[in-house]
């Protein structure tokens, strides 16, 4: 997955790109910054962990419970359960169905398969030496992420040299989401910095 991510950014005739990924992407984004790091400037990592990362081998009966869940009660499974999680909710799905062209064909079964067996792998493994990530890193998730825990990302900022960490509060998995404003922000405020 990352050597295509790689060939498809050298294909656009980058240089070198501020990668952003976000839970399963941010797998894939410390293995680029890992494999191609002159090819990365900057890195943001949401909603994700190290590989081996504790609780992430929970992912698929943690997202198949949720998602039954979620279709039986109507609520989405990254926000927390509270009342200030579920109006963030409602108002990201709102958000969602504000674009009305080009919109993002629905996951195939297939490829939802896919990307369970890819995190399952991520998980299984010895967690990595990020030693050799030297760019600046921003980690960002909620407080309460249920799908990747959330001390994950204070594990993965600890052992990113200099990284800045964002916990949102009272937020699940969804964080970047349910404080879209605040991270956009922060993020464009982190690419803009030395």
């Amino acid at each position: 997955m990352a050597r295509d991510a790689v060939a498809f950014i050298r294909a656009l005739g980058f240089d070198q790109v501020d990668l952003l990924g976000f839970s399963l992407g941010g797998f894939v984004a410390q293995v680029i910054a890992q494999e191609e790091p002159q090819l990365v400037r900057k890195i943001v990592l949401a909603g994700t962990g190290p590989a081996g990362g504790e609780g992430i081998d929970k992912v698929t009966p943690i997202t198949i419970r949720a998602m039954v869940g979620g279709l039986l009660t109507f609520k989405d499974p990254k926000f927390t359960r509270t009342s200030n999680g579920q109006t963030a909710a409602r108002e990201f799905l709102k958000r969602l169905k504000e674009r009305t062209d080009n919109r993002d064909a629905a996951i195939s079964p297939i490829s939802f398969r896919a990307q369970l067996k890819a995190i399952r792998a991520w998980a299984t493994q010895r967690p990595w030496d990020l030693s050799g990530i030297q760019q600046p890193v921003l980690v960002a998730n909620g407080d309460h992420d249920r799908m990747v825990p959330s001390t994950n990302s204070v594990d993965l900022a600890r052992r990113l040299r200099g990284a800045r960490l964002r916990l949102y509060p009272d937020a699940g998995h969804g964080g970047v989401f349910q404080y879209h404003e605040e991270f956009v922000a922060e993020v464009l405020d982190f690419l803009r910095s030395n």
